[in-house]
């Protein structure tokens, strides 16, 4: 068997899942991570690190959890090409320590959220072939993010969180690394309606790699870093109608800097209708953006609020879109 395949599923695996256009942020590491989280999020273009109602993830913004209504428990799973698999599974809550009486209003003394989520992807039916050409089996890979984030107000206006994230990807036999990178974010309300936030992800995430186990003496080691990213985003929330409307701007050191924005629309109770707009390239406008579309529906039984989650998303260069199918428990 042809050792040297294990380069071409390292290159096809980084490319299936990386941006479309050739950057360096098109081949750096923890492609699939910078994807998107879940059908409400992808639904809404990504543009959710200042959007605090509904269900949050601190994947957007580790802020987000001590904003959560209650428990939320919410799990995707995507249809891709190429025989791709992007899953999500992720738990939020909130925490009420004590109370006060401000202004004549009893609020909590203390409020915390706590989120906890795994990504997991792989790439599937990749040919193995001996040094003959012959195939002698299929192989796949699994990449996965595990991440855990924490979250206080510090006052009615004002949250910061940070959330830690562990990388395992198992490439091919015994090649695997890992990786253990962190994200900081804060959350401020400006009032009841406007909200800005500020985040950086990926910090000190890399991987190490080494090949002396499967090339012995011409093994390398390796390291490549994630692009660590900075974001900016803002919401507005209108009353009536009840809209959501979302931007965020990011930039990277991969010499990249995308705008994205979403809207949802709450029509009546139980559904909602979302749509954005995910990686406009402030750089090189030639390169399309992906839009998207969603909804989700919510229905109420005994105390507890059950609800399925769609969005569709265009994926350009690709034989086929994406398609996330969702469901959420909140209780």
């Amino acid at each position: 068997m042809n050792r040297k395949i294990l380069a071409f599923i390292f290159l096809i695996t980084s490319s299936i899942f990386a941006q479309t256009e050739m950057s360096d942020i098109a081949v750096a590491p923890g492609a699939f991570s910078r994807m998107g989280f879940g059908a409400r999020g992808m639904g809404m273009g990504n543009a959710m690190s200042a959007v605090m109602t509904g269900n949050v993830v601190s994947y957007y913004n580790p802020a987000l959890s001590a904003f959560q209504d209650g428990s939320s428990f919410q799990t995707s799973f995507s249809f891709l090409s190429l025989d791709r698999s992007l899953n999500f599974l992720n738990f939020t809550k909130k925490f009420n320590f004590g109370k006060v009486v401000v202004d004549g209003e009893t609020r909590p003394r203390s409020v915390a959220g706590f989120s906890v989520g795994v990504i997991n992807s792989g790439v599937s039916g990749i040919q193995e072939r001996d040094n003959q050409g012959n195939l002698v089996g299929d192989v796949s890979t699994s990449e996965n993010q595990f991440f855990i984030g924490v979250a206080n107000r510090f006052s009615q206006k004002l949250a910061i969180g940070i959330a830690f994230k562990f990388y395992y990807y198992s490439l091919y036999e015994n090649i695997s690394a890992t990786s253990l990178g962190f994200d900081i974010g804060a959350l401020y309300m400006f009032n009841e309606n406007v909200t800005l936030s500020l985040m950086m992800s990926d910090l000190n995430a890399k991987y190490k790699w080494d090949t002396s186990d499967l090339y012995g003496s011409n093994g390398l080691s390796t390291t490549d870093r994630f692009p660590i990213l900075k974001k900016i985003g803002l919401s507005y929330r209108f009353d009536d109608p009840k809209i959501i409307v979302a931007v965020e701007l990011e930039n990277s050191n991969a010499h990249t800097n995308y705008l994205r924005g979403g809207a949802e629309y709450n029509v009546f109770e139980g559904l909602f209708v979302r749509g954005g707009v995910d990686k406009y390239d402030l750089n090189n406008s030639d390169f399309p953006a992906r839009p998207s579309l969603g909804f989700s529906y919510f229905y109420v039984w005994d105390n507890i609020v059950f609800g399925v989650d769609y969005a569709f998303v265009s994926e350009p260069y690709s034989s086929a879109d994406q398609h996330i199918v969702g469901l959420n428990i909140k209780f």
